[in-house]
């Protein structure tokens, strides 16, 4: 039977369970509707989910349409779950995602989209809710491909004019096709979503059926059959426990079969498949053999984890939401947390964005987690599995720290009869990218055996910062060289030596302290936004107006995450009721308030004993530790980064040629001859030329014989600013940006033919949420759209200032202030006005030429004969005249 694995997404409240429910019912799966607030849905199987009415743990549902097997798999929507969420995305063949018809496109609604297309899954959008006063279809269509992408098409009143015309604007191949036949085959709308080109909507209410079932034919219609190689793999994207205790590892088959009693391994582990389960809702379904496309609950599996992959399967990226607030946890008096640890062990791996700490120090045990809402549940998880009340402190926020300088990290750990040494190169990593190990050692340095134990070491802990004692991140560390004892070194001393190589690394790097950030989206009275705005000031986070409904305004924007916690409920107070604020997570950015921080936290690096900042190293039969900023004097292996700096310099030193040669002048002329003919004559009262004015003022000028330096033309023209500038363009914006903005660009086309020099156009996307730097050719000339809160002038002053050594920069701009900044980097400048002459000039001067060529040049018929016609045709007219 044909497989297909579907995911349900959802901002929370927008009807993603009932959707659910519906569709089953529809298909003949169960018999009677569950609602959410009559507590009997049939995939909110959890006590705690029916009670809140949310979904908290992601479930599975299996049925079938048109000799289809669909495996629904259920995800939860509040943002404090988004990591279940993600783990989920991973095995998706196709994606529903809910939209609320009354709401429209929210905060949360975004983050799933970006997440969505980071894995590149195929998208069907339901907007429900169509059945509550004040909806508006059109309106609502106008946002989706606003807020999500152009692709969005209504699949509704399908084999329309209109509905060819909306899909050809999506897709290249698709406008040649309807071009070529005035209509798309379904095969090639099948394609085109599957490709992520096209999106299809359907509208409806899930709790009055209203629109299902034609959104159950319409997936059925237009979603692909994957298919699968015959080799075995497959993904594991959950771990949970049944109500006996049972282990179960929630897989996807994305290749084989599987059966039970087959031997399972990654290259580490090894183990037996005991049983297989077919869950749908609460029930499950034993069974002997599954194939490519199922979903299934394995048992017998005890050392799997989340996004595992076995077989040809590789493993998946870490997911992208983290934890970001931490609690104590707070036991009875009667309970030793040495014995509740094991026990919560069981649980974080169950929960994917819970995350339990053990801290030595202080001999507590910490959560940390999403949101407060996840506060509640564990604390029901505990006390139903284990018997356990607990209760948790304020909590306190998840800092990470990163470092903003190359550095070479030593660590040496040579106590007697003990021997080993390593280098590590901790370098600043891209923003979210994490930690990243590699090596860069030669084997003759270091064996292939010990740089596998040292990469090992690194990935094995989590390294803490200097400044807070926070997780470091966003740092690549490369193994670059290092040193073992044929005799003396053991598997332990590398771990030693790696640990204080990272440490000391980090004591001599510039560290930056980070912080959550949240993005958010507040909607409220248009009033209030004054008020709204003074207070995201206030919490150090940026906003802007993204939209008014008549008396409704929606601000979006970021905020850190500890200014902002408690803001829902003030929100609540002053809107009285009538605003909403929804919050995800932006990810980490530099701490707004580092001092404080630091401060509050108390961290001292040099009292860490767990995680020491010097080696230990070995003299006359006894070893002796060496501080950190002391390690580099006292190690056995060559500095990398000193190494190759000294070569560095003897390249240049060695590196000979004219320019290196210079003029002498008369006086130093004079001192040579003085130094060495007259060398023995003692001092004698010689007489000297009076200095002039001139010679007294200035110093002698060693000139230095260079080659004429070329150096290519770049003009940076500001886009927007130019069409506000220039007349004919601004009264052209006004009604069709487009086409001024293509105006201008043909304009500079031309230009850049007549002056041959690199043009780059500039235009503003900072505000376009999510967008991502992007730079197109047009004809010979460059256009570039910045990212996402970078402005034109932000990306010209960094190329400017990246690029004015290696460049001969010329940038064309009204603005006074960029004018300033981009003069200081020592770049032209063209205000609107002079481009506009320039241009003008250029043209003219062109034409001019043109003309003149024109004129001066002439095609005679007598200058393309032969001579020897040409003496035939003048004997002719000779012969003419003569008569």
């Amino acid at each position: 039977m044909k497989k297909l694995v579907i995911g349900i997404l959802a901002h929370v409240d927008a009807g993603k369970t009932t959707l659910s429910e519906s569709m089953l019912y529809q298909s003949g799966k169960i018999r009677k509707l569950g609602r959410v607030d009559n507590k009997d849905a049939y995939l909110d199987t959890y006590e705690l989910e029916r009670e809140r009415g949310i979904t908290i743990f992601s479930k599975q549902a299996m049925f079938e349409v048109d000799e289809i097997q669909i495996t629904l798999l259920d995800t939860p929507g509040h943002v404090d779950f988004s990591a279940e969420m993600e783990r989920t995305l991973q095995v998706l063949d196709y994606a529903i995602l809910v939209i609320s018809g009354a709401d429209g496109v929210q905060g949360h609604t975004k983050t799933l989209w970006r997440l969505l297309d980071r894995y590149q899954i195929p998208v069907f959008l339901f907007v429900n809710k169509m059945d509550q006063s004040g909806t508006n279809k059109e309106k609502i269509m106008r946002e989706l491909k606003k807020q999500l992408d152009d692709g969005c098409v209504v699949f509704e009143q399908s084999k329309t004019e209109d509905f060819y015309d909306q899909l050809a604007m999506c897709d290249e191949i698709l406008m040649e096709a309807y071009l070529e036949a005035e209509h798309i085959e379904t095969f090639q709308i099948k394609k085109a979503i599957m490709k992520r080109k096209v999106f299809p909507c359907f509208f409806g209410s899930a709790l009055k059926l209203e629109g299902v079932e034609a959104f159950i034919e319409g997936i059925v219609k237009y979603a692909s059959i994957p298919s699968y190689p015959d080799a075995f793999g497959a993904k594991i994207f959950k771990i949970t426990r049944d109500d006996q205790g049972n282990r179960l590892t929630y897989m996807k088959l994305t290749g084989g079969r599987l059966k039970v009693k087959d031997i399972l391994t990654n290259g580490i582990w090894e183990e037996k498949v005991n049983q297989i389960r077919l869950y749908s809702g609460q029930k499950y379904e034993a069974v002997n053999e599954v194939q490519a496309g199922s979903v299934c609950a394995v048992i017998g599996l005890s050392q799997t984890r989340s996004g595992e992959g076995l077989g040809i399967e590789k493993a998946s990226d870490t997911p992208s939401l983290e934890p970001v607030l931490s609690y104590q946890i707070i036991l009875p008096d009667d309970c030793d947390p040495r014995v509740i640890l094991p026990k919560l062990r069981q649980i974080e791996e169950e929960e994917p964005e819970l995350h339990i700490v053990w801290d030595e120090v202080l001999q507590e045990i910490q959560a940390q987690i999403m949101g407060e809402v996840q506060i509640e549940i564990l604390q029901s998880l505990i006390e139903r599995r284990f018997g356990i009340k607990v209760i948790f402190n304020e909590g306190k926020i998840v800092y990470k720290e990163t470092i903003a300088s190359i550095v070479e990290g030593v660590g040496h750990f040579e106590p007697l009869r003990h021997y080993a040494e390593v280098h590590l190169l901790l370098e600043p990593g891209v923003p979210g990218s994490g930690l990243q190990f590699g090596s860069d050692c030669s084997e003759d340095v270091l064996a292939k055996s010990w740089q596998r134990l040292v990469l090992s070491h690194l990935e094995e802990k989590a390294h803490k910062g200097v400044l807070t004692g926070s997780a470091i991140t966003d740092i690549k560390i490369t193994l670059i060289s290092g040193r073992a004892h044929n005799k003396h070194t053991e598997g332990g001393d590398f771990r030693e030596a790696t640990y204080r190589a990272v440490r000391q690394g980090l004591k001599e790097a510039e560290s930056i302290v980070l912080e959550p950030y949240y993005a958010f989206w507040l909607e409220l009275p248009e009033k209030m936004v004054g008020r709204a705005m003074t207070d995201i000031e206030k919490m150090q986070g940026t906003c802007e107006v993204s939209e008014i409904n008549g008396e409704t305004a929606i601000l979006v924007g970021s905020a850190p995450v500890v200014t902002m916690r408690n803001y829902q409920q003030e929100v609540i107070a002053y809107t009285k009721g009538h605003g909403r604020l929804f919050c995800s997570l932006k990810g980490y950015a530099p701490c707004h308030n580092v001092e404080e921080v630091i401060d509050s936290i108390g961290y001292d690096s040099e009292r860490d004993i767990e995680n020491p900042t010097g080696s230990v190293f070995c003299a006359h039969g006894t070893g002796f530790l060496v501080a950190w900023d002391e390690v580099k004097n006292y190690m056995h292996v060559e500095s990398y980064l000193q190494k190759k700096e000294v070569g560095v310099e003897e390249v240049v030193q060695n590196k000979t040629s004219y320019t290196e040669e210079r003029w002498i002048d008369l006086e130093e002329i004079d001192k040579i001859i003085h130094g060495t003919f007259f060398a023995n004559q003692g001092k004698k009262s010689v007489w000297k030329k009076q200095k002039t004015a001139r010679e007294s003022y200035y110093e002698p000028v060693n000139y230095v014989k260079k080659e004429k330096e070329y150096k290519e033309e770049y003009l940076l023209v500001d886009g927007y600013n130019i069409i506000f500038a220039w007349p004919e363009l601004k009264e052209l914006a006004q009604d069709n940006m487009d086409g001024a903005k293509i105006k201008l660009l043909e304009a500079l086309s031309n230009y850049q033919g007549i002056i041959k020099c690199q043009i780059i156009v500039v235009f503003d996307a900072y505000r376009v949420q999510g967008h991502l730097e992007e730079v197109i050719n047009y004809h010979n000339i460059r256009m570039v759209y910045t990212r996402e809160a970078q402005t034109a002038d932000q990306y010209i002053e960094r190329f400017a200032h990246d690029n004015q050594k290696k460049y001969k920069i010329v940038v064309a701009t009204s603005d006074g202030l960029q004018q300033i900044i981009i003069r200081g980097a020592g770049c032209a400048l063209l205000s609107a006005r002079e481009l506009k002459v320039e241009i003008e000039r250029a043209s003219e001067s062109i034409q001019q030429a043109y003309k003149e060529r024109q004129t001066a040049e002439h095609n005679y018929l007598i200058d393309s004969l032969s001579p020897d016609a040409k003496a035939q045709m003048e004997d002719l007219l000779k012969k003419e005249n003569d008569k």
